[in-house]
């Protein structure tokens, strides 16, 4: 037996090193199944973060399908998402670095069939009679104004575009019942964000166009999800209008009924296109994930009955749900202990198969940090929700009487949420000796529509308040060390982040990737999508500027008074560079310790293998200097401007 060493918290030595979590690992995503063939989209971090569709094919096993150097995306809201479909062996998919649409026969290569014009295309579809793609477009051609969104058609002999729908700010869910004869489709306006009000429509179509649109569902304070057609002419949807986002179906007769009303969200928020959380298994099945607790479960729906029952599965994140035309449903899982992976499922014998893992990974489970759900007490007598992971490496012990340090993470979004499953940049520092806690603070999803409307009016308020809150109770807890507090986030989690740091005194340090300092300028400066986001969040803009400048932290320097490092992408468009230059720029006056890396090549999110390394190492490196303890390993070392004044 191997005795364990002791050995302060921070400085254990872990197999879970940067190097293996970007050379082994790769993104997977956006299901698509055409009969029993399966597809995915893989995001190759060692590619540069490259984009391609990957086929599965039975017996001739699993194919890359797109060529180097095409690359699987779409820019439309700026995040993206319904990149490609299949059709008849053929794929129809976006490429980034030009935004046009190309066709590709499978096992040929790809051609090009819309021009190189200021266009972007998403939530792509095939209405097969007419031989065209349905998609949404985001136009981008008149310079200085606002991108105007509509529902469009694309002919697949000659590229030629004909707008089907337009006049609303945006669209999403372009789809095409079975019998080609009629389209449902979801708009919304400013300042409405789709999770919080959207509109469900239903018309006619011919190849002429669309007639007699007709509202179904939605309105003001119902939020609309996932339109799906069965092959018996009802069309699916999921609604929150009961607080969850449930599933409904309209009728032949026009009626709308619940499928099976539920305390679970049945659906994702729309921050991407071409989502699916259910799938229909025969003609009289509905397969579905649902998010209870913070965590995703898989179950089926009798369509006659309107029986549920739940589907025993090892995951607690399940998404793009599918089916093949053979009865087999396919999604997205994953497990605190395993990658997350495709996974093609039989219902009949629960039999499952593995077809691909986001890492080909074996790790000692006794490195691995299981998650703990904690519900938690916070503001004006509420309970806010989060998953703790506690420091774990085999072969290590802290020293007697010590605590370990606390990381603090805020997510993105704000309208997102912490997932459940092997996350191995969490397991990066819990192997070493740190807590992790990823919260789901007040307007986070999967708790239902009430608890992401107390970030309305909030945005800087409940979130740092829940995130303070989760430490505290950790501290009281006898879990972790007060006086290593750190907090971290990226996008919106990192403007929680760094309002944190600002407006309370209870981290000791913070890492900022792409975050917010300064509201004004995101409101002034940023991506149609999200554009009055921040209407809701906080305020209009002009009306309540004062809010607007109370809550910027790059108001109020001189309250924060720790360590901080940023992590900027130079060709962001959702958080441009100056937010993060400004914030690193008044820390350096102030004379704190403060860092600032940069990549030249990053959007909004990290995608390339060396930069991903380079980021989680350098906030290491930053963390042990500034608390002081020796990593296991040589780090290659970043500047830390003050740091040396400060010791």
């Amino acid at each position: 037996m191997i005795m364990s060493q002791t050995a302060t918290y921070g400085s254990w030595k872990s197999p879970i090193t940067s190097d293996l979590i970007v050379s082994k690992t790769i993104g997977i995503g956006e299901i698509s199944v055409n009969n029993d063939d399966i597809y995915w989209l893989e995001k190759r971090p060692q590619e540069k973060g490259r984009n391609l569709i990957v086929g599965y094919f039975n017996e001739r096993g699993i194919k890359n399908i797109t060529p180097s150097p095409l690359n699987v995306r779409t820019k439309v809201h700026e995040y993206g998402g319904g990149a490609y479909t299949v059709a008849k062996e053929t794929v129809y998919f976006s490429n980034y670095e030009d935004g046009r649409i190309y066709q590709q026969v499978l096992n040929k290569q790809p051609q090009p069939l819309t021009n190189k014009l200021q266009q972007r295309y998403a939530d792509i579809i095939v209405d097969q009679d007419r031989e065209r793609l349905i998609c949404v477009c985001e136009d981008h051609s008149q310079n200085d104004a606002e991108a105007k969104n509509s529902i469009i058609t694309i002919d697949l002999g000659t590229g030629k575009i004909q707008t089907l729908v337009e006049g609303n700010d945006f669209y999403s869910s372009p789809r095409l019942s079975s019998d080609g004869q009629q389209l449902a489709w979801l708009s919304w306006n400013h300042p409405d964000m789709p999770w919080d009000s959207t509109y469900l429509w239903l018309a006619k179509i011919d190849a002429r166009g669309v007639s007699k649109p007709e509202l179904i569902a939605g309105g003001e304070a119902e939020s609309i999800c996932e339109p799906k057609w069965h092959k018996d002419g009802r069309l699916y949807f999921a609604s929150d209008r009961t607080n969850w986002w449930n599933i409904y179906r309209r009728n032949l007769d026009g009626s709308v009924e619940i499928l099976h009303q539920m305390a679970a969200e049945f659906a994702y928020p729309h921050w991407v296109f071409g989502l699916s959380s259910s799938a229909f298994v025969g003609s009289d099945r509905l397969v579905c994930a649902y998010s209870t607790n913070g965590s995703w479960n898989l179950g089926v729906i009798d369509l006659e009955t309107k029986n549920f029952s739940e589907i025993k599965t090892r995951y607690t994140n399940i998404s793009d749900v599918q089916s093949t035309k053979s009865g087999f449903v396919v999604f997205i899982g994953g497990s605190p202990t395993e990658a997350t992976a495709v996974i093609k499922l039989d219902l009949n014998t629960s039999q499952e198969q593995v077809l691909k893992q986001t890492g080909d990974l074996t790790i000692d489970l006794e490195y691995l940090s299981l998650p703990e759900a904690i519900a938690f007490p916070t503001t004006d007598d509420l309970t806010a929700y989060a998953w703790y992971y506690s420091p774990t490496n085999k072969d290590y012990t802290a020293p007697t009487n010590e605590l370990p340090p606390l990381i603090v993470k805020s997510h993105g979004g704000p309208t997102a949420a912490a997932s459940v499953d092997l996350n191995l940049r969490i397991q990066y520092w819990t192997s070493r000796g740190f807590g992790y806690v990823d919260v789901n603070y007040g307007g986070s999803i999967g708790y239902g529509r009430e608890y992401r409307r107390r970030l309305d009016g909030k945005w800087g308020i409940v979130d740092i308040d829940d995130c303070v809150n989760a430490a505290k109770y950790l501290v009281n807890q006898g879990k972790v060390d007060e006086n290593r507090l750190v907090i971290t986030g990226s996008s919106a989690g990192g403007y929680t982040t760094l309002a944190a740091l600002t407006f309370r005194d209870t981290f000791k340090a913070g890492a900022s990737y792409y975050g917010v300092s300064d509201l004004e300028i995101l409101a002034k400066d940023t991506h149609k999508f999200e554009s009055r986001y921040l209407d809701r969040l906080i305020g209009k803009y002009l009306e309540d500027r004062a809010i607007y400048q109370e809550r910027s932290p790059i108001h109020f320097t001189e309250q924060l008074d720790c360590p901080v490092i940023f992590f900027q992408g130079l060709k962001d468009e959702v958080v441009p560079p100056n937010q993060a230059e400004m914030m690193f720029e008044a820390i350096k006056a102030k004379g704190l310790p403060v860092a600032y890396v940069s990549f030249e090549e990053e959007t909004h999110g990290f995608r390339m293998s060396a930069n991903i390394k380079k980021a989680l190492d350098s906030e290491f490196y930053f963390y042990s200097r500034v608390f002081g303890f020796q990593p296991a390993e040589p780090i290659e070392p970043i500047e830390i401007i003050n740091l040396e004044r400060s010791h």
